[in-house]
């Protein structure tokens, strides 16, 4: 039987360990996963800005009465706030 070199490739059936055959990723440090401290901010502004239009768009005080303009406003600053809550760390 032909002995195996480095750098040869596994024939079938033989055992390669997941690191070595590039499977598993390295682990990332916790300080490239942590979120810029403004992105707290702009999520906490979206939903403010949205609750704040959809509120005033019911209560009439917004101009041209009421719309569903300014309800498409505030869901897509709801649902903006929402997205962005989803990528903090």
């Amino acid at each position: 039987m032909a002995k195996r070199t480095e750098n040869s490739k596994p024939r079938l059936g033989q055992y390669v360990s997941p690191t070595q055959s590039g499977r598993i990723t390295q682990k990332q440090t916790s300080e490239s996963k942590q979120s810029s401290e403004t992105l707290g901010v702009a999520i906490l502004q979206m939903f403010a800005f949205g609750l704040l239009v959809i509120s005033l768009n019911y209560l009439q005080v917004l101009p041209g009465s009421t719309s569903p303009w300014y309800l498409l406003v505030g869901l897509g600053a709801l649902f903006g706030g929402f997205y962005l809550a989803t990528r903090y760390h």
